[in-house]
C-alpha cells in the first residue's frame, strides 16, 4: 500500500529551482530549504483536497489551523506560512515563457489521483525518501541497522548534507551519478581536499546511492581524483616516549603506556573493560575495533602489575558506587539485551579499566552511570607533557601507536605481524612505517616496552 508521503504532490524540477532561487534571494539558509519545500508540498496536497472554490488567503488560514490541530508549534506554523506565501510570490516570476497563476497553485503539479496507482510521472519506489530531511533519517536508519560506529554515522551524514548544499537540495528523484561526480570533482579541483578526504566523501555517497536511494553508483574514472599526499607519520624516539611517560601523572601515564605498549587506538584503549585483561594468558583483548573487528595483543610484562593494581582500584570504586541507590552501573554495550544490561551493569567484569572520575546522570532513567575516561582530558595532559619535555613534534595520542609500529619494525619484527597487532585490514596501511625506519624481519610478537 502506498503511504501518504508517496502520493503527495511534488514540484516540477524547474519550479523547484525557481523556488530555491527565491529562498536564496530572501536570505533563507540552505539548511532550511528542504523544510520550506516540504510545507509547500503539504499545502498543495491540502489544496487538492479542500481548496475547490476557496480563496487563497482563507485556504492558507485553514491550512494553518489544520497544522495547529496536528500539534505543530507556533514556530513551525510561522515557517509554513512564510513558505507558502513565498511560493505565491512566484506568480510574478517567468517560468520558461509562462507564469504561475495567482488564484491557484495547482498548475505547478499534476493533480493527485483520488483512487488507483500514482501516475507514471510521479511514480516512486516504496520506502525511498522524498526530500532531504527524509533522506537523512533514512541514512541514519540504514547505518544504525548495520551497526556502524557513531563516528561513521556522523561522518556520512556530514557528507550527505554537504552534497545537498552543493546541489541546491535538488528533488531527491533528480539526483544522479553526474551530481555525485560534479560534487567529488569540485572537492578536488576547487576545495583542494586531500585524497583521503575525497575518498571518505566517495564512500558516503556510495552508501547513499546503494542502500538509501537503491540506485547504481558507477563513477569509474569520471571523477578527478585528489592528489595523494606522501604521508609519513610522526614518531617519537624511545627516550622521548620515556620522558613523556615520566611527566604524565596517573592515570594518564598508564593509559599512554597502553597506547605505546600495545599499539592501541585511543578509542580502543579507553573502551577496555576489566574482562578484556587476560592475566593468565598475558593478553589484552580488543573488542569492536575499527571495522567492528576483534583482536588480541600481548600484554606488556612491565605493565602487568600496574594493570592488576588498576583493576583493584576499579573494584574499590565500584564498591563505593553500589552503596548509592541512584547508581545504575556502568554504561553497557548496545548489543546486549536490555534485561541483561540492567542485570550485569554493576558486575566488575563490565567496568571500565580507565573509568571517568565522576558519574553521569541519565535523565531518562533518573539514575547515575559511569563512563570511561574522556579523550579531551587525556589529549590536554599529553599536550602539556610534550610541551614540558620540549619535544618539537606534533604529538597526539595516536603518535604513540605510530611509535609502537615503528619501534617494532626497527627491532626487526615482521611487517605482517605488525599488521596483525595494529588490526590493519590492508598491509598497505602498515607499510607507511617502512618510511620511518630501516629494518630486517623477525616473527616473534613482543611489546616495545619489553625490548
Amino acid at each position: 500500500m502506498l503511504s501518504q508521503r508517496d502520493i503527495m504532490i511534488k514540484l516540477p524540477l524547474e519550479t523547484f529551482k525557481l523556488y530555491q532561487a527565491r529562498l536564496n534571494a530572501l536570505g533563507i539558509p540552505n539548511t532550511q530549504h528542504p523544510h520550506y519545500t516540504k510545507w509547500v508540498r503539504y499545502y498543495l496536497d491540502y489544496e487538492a483536497k479542500y481548496g475547490q472554490g476557496v480563496e487563497n488567503s482563507k485556504l492558507i488560514d485553514a491550512f494553518l489551523a489544520k497544522l495547529t490541530s496536528k500539534g505543530q508549534s507556533s514556530g513551525l506554523r510561522s515557517q509554513a506560512r512564510k513558505a507558502v506565501e513565498t511560493y505565491f510570490e512566484l506568480s510574478d516570476e517567468p517560468l520558461h515563457g509562462s507564469s504561475l497563476p495567482k488564484s491557484k497553485l495547482q498548475a505547478v503539479s499534476e493533480p493527485k489521483p483520488k483512487y488507483g496507482p500514482k501516475p507514471p510521472s510521479v511514480a516512486k519506489e516504496p520506502g525511498i525518501p522524498q526530500d532531504w530531511s527524509d533522506l537523512e533519517r533514512a541514512m541514519t536508519g540504514e547505518i544504525t541497522r548495520r551497526n556502524y560506529s557513531p563516528k561513521t554515522l556522523s561522518t556520512y551524514l556530514t557528507w550527505v548534507r554537504r552534497f545537498g548544499n552543493y546541489t541546491g537540495h535538488l528533488p531527491v528523484e533528480a539526483i544522479t551519478d553526474d551530481s555525485a561526480k560534479d560534487f567529488l570533482t569540485d572537492l578536488a579541483v576547487k576545495k583542494h581536499v586531500v585524497a583521503s578526504t575525497q575518498n571518505q566523501a566517495f564512500h558516503a555517497l556510495l552508501f547513499l546511492f546503494r542502500h538509501v536511494l537503491q540506485r547504481e553508483y558507477e563513477l569509474g574514472d569520471r571523477v578527478i581524483r585528489a592528489k595523494v599526499s606522501k604521508y609519513i607519520p610522526t614518531v617519537l624516539t624511545r627516550p622521548e616516549v620515556d620522558t613523556v611517560l615520566g611527566i604524565l601523572e596517573y592515570p594518564y601515564n598508564l593509559i599512554v603506556s597502553m597506547l605505546y605498549g600495545c599499539g592501541l587506538r585511543l578509542s580502543e584503549c579507553l573502551s577496555l573493560r576489566v574482562s578484556d585483561l587476560d592475566f593468565e594468558e598475558n593478553l589484552v583483548i580488543v573488542h569492536d575495533g575499527k571495522g567492528k573487528k576483534d583482536r588480541s595483543v600481548p600484554m606488556p610484562k612491565k605493565l602487568k602489575a600496574q594493570l592488576k593494581k588498576q583493576v583493584g582500584r576499579v573494584a574499590k570504586q565500584l564498591e563505593r558506587d553500589v552503596e548509592s541507590p541512584e547508581f545504575g552501573g556502568v554504561f553497557m554495550p548496545e548489543f546486549l539485551g536490555k534485561r541483561r544490561a540492567q542485570r550485569e551493569a554493576q558486575l566488575l567484569q563490565w567496568q571500565w579499566v580507565f573509568p571517568a572520575k565522576n558519574l553521569s546522570l541519565v535523565p531518562d532513567e533518573k539514575r547515575y552511570r559511569r563512563y570511561h575516561c574522556y579523550q579531551q582530558h587525556l589529549s590536554l595532559a599529553i599536550r602539556a607533557a610534550v610541551k614540558k619535555a620540549k619535544i618539537a613534534k606534533r604529538v597526539s595520542a595516536h603518535t604513540f601507536r605510530h611509535s609502537f609500529a615503528s619501534h617494532l619494525l626497527a627491532a626487526n619484527v615482521d611487517l605482517r605481524t605488525i599488521q596483525e597487532l595494529l588490526g590493519h585490514a590492508d598491509i598497505k596501511t602498515t607499510m607507511i612505517y617502512t618510511h620511518t625506519v630501516k629494518s630486517r624481519t623477525k616473527k616473534e610478537m613482543v611489546s616495545p616496552l619489553d625490548l
